[in-house]
């Protein structure tokens, strides 16, 4: 694959320290070439809302992609509630994905992580199934209920037990990564 090609893929940055507009600039940048910005909130969403809400808004082309739930958990405080809202206000913006993935780092329940599953019937009920995307978070997950749990189990377990339509799961499973990243497919399989 080509230089040009990986960077159309999916780019992940680390977040600028607040107050440095340099950052935003770099990553506006990316949306003229076609790429998504994925942003990885280990520390927690409510750190860096404020960097994403502003890049969203400035930089309309640059797609945003919102890495495992944006590490909100089931809310069980004031703190987790509002970032929860936060990341579901996110929605008003047209060019952000959220990436359901790492089930094991936002549950507090071990597999199926069923205290995530309201999380996934809301995001789809706010953002729209078009804009959510599946991720397994492999490797990591291969020592927590290991990759076939994590691909076939889970989404089928979910899939019997949430009130989405067999097209919604499409789009979640597959659907919105192809779209998302669409011309990325082509330039990679023409680079091989």
């Amino acid at each position: 694959m080509g230089t040009a090609a990986f960077h159309r893929l999916y780019l992940k940055f680390r977040l600028w320290p607040a107050g440095v507009r340099s950052g935003l600039l770099v990553k506006s940048c990316y949306g003229e070439l076609g790429a998504v910005v994925g942003f990885m909130c280990f520390k927690g969403l409510l750190l860096h809302i404020d960097e994403i809400e502003e890049l969203c808004s400035e930089f309309h082309s640059t797609k945003v992609m919102i890495d495992h739930f944006g590490f909100c958990k089931p809310a069980q405080s004031k703190e987790e509630e509002e970032a929860w809202m936060r990341l579901l206000l996110l929605s008003r913006f047209s060019q952000v994905y959220v990436k359901t993935s790492a089930f094991f780092r936002v549950s507090r329940e071990s597999f199926p992580y069923k205290d995530t599953w309201p999380l996934v019937q809301q995001l789809v009920e706010t953002f729209g199934a078009s804009r959510i995307l599946w991720g397994s978070d492999f490797p990591f997950i291969a020592t927590d209920c290991g990759y076939l749990n994590a691909c076939r189990e889970l989404p089928s377990l979910m899939a019997s037990n949430l009130s989405l339509s067999p097209e919604e799961w499409e789009w979640i499973l597959g659907g919105t990564a192809y779209e998302l990243f669409a011309g990325a497919w082509q330039e990679s399989i023409l680079a091989l």
